[in-house]
Formats: structure tokens, C-alpha cells, sequence
């Protein structure tokens, strides 16, 4: 009966090891950005466009308290008043 019980729990221990495991997520064709690559939070429009130019689009602010956002090339950055909230980079 010890025999069974010792066979059962190495049986168990062993597959259970079979089962675990892990994926590797492939991001080809990625790199980091850098940080001075786009706009970082709490800076002010005036210097967003005058370190990273005129953006392409801009839109309006919503909402209380206001949100607006620009566009550049390659990144669209959020506003909260005129402060930088948030900066994404486009896909």
C-alpha cells in the first residue's frame, strides 16, 4: 500500500511538471523608444512645440478639466490645461 501511495505522488509530482511551463511573447520588428523620442508628463505646450515643432492636428479640449491632444508623426500627445498628460506612440 506505501508502494502505491509513493508511485501515485511521483506520478502526480511528474506530470504535474509536464503541465507547468511558459510562452514566449515575440515581438519582431519592436524597439524601445527613448524618452526623448516624445514628449514626457508635465510639460507645457509651449515647450512641447518648441522642442518637438508644430504638430500635424489638433483637437479641441473636452471635458472637465479639460483634455486636448496634438499630433505628430509618430506619437499623439494628451493635455490636461496645457500641461502633458500622456504621450502614445502610434502603431
Amino acid at each position: 500500500m506505501t508502494k502505491l501511495r509513493t508511485l501515485t505522488i511521483v506520478a502526480l509530482v511528474f506530470g504535474c511538471i509536464g503541465i507547468a511551463g511558459a510562452d514566449n511573447l515575440d515581438m519582431d520588428g519592436t524597439a524601445p523608444v527613448e524618452n526623448s523620442a516624445r514628449p514626457t508628463r508635465g510639460m507645457t505646450q509651449a515647450s512641447v512645440e518648441a522642442k518637438y515643432g508644430i504638430p500635424s492636428a489638433r483637437t479641441s479640449a473636452v471635458g472637465d478639466p479639460p483634455i486636448s491632444s496634438w499630433e505628430y508623426k509618430s506619437y499623439i500627445v494628451f493635455f490636461e490645461y496645457d500641461r502633458v498628460i500622456h504621450a502614445v506612440t502610434k502603431r
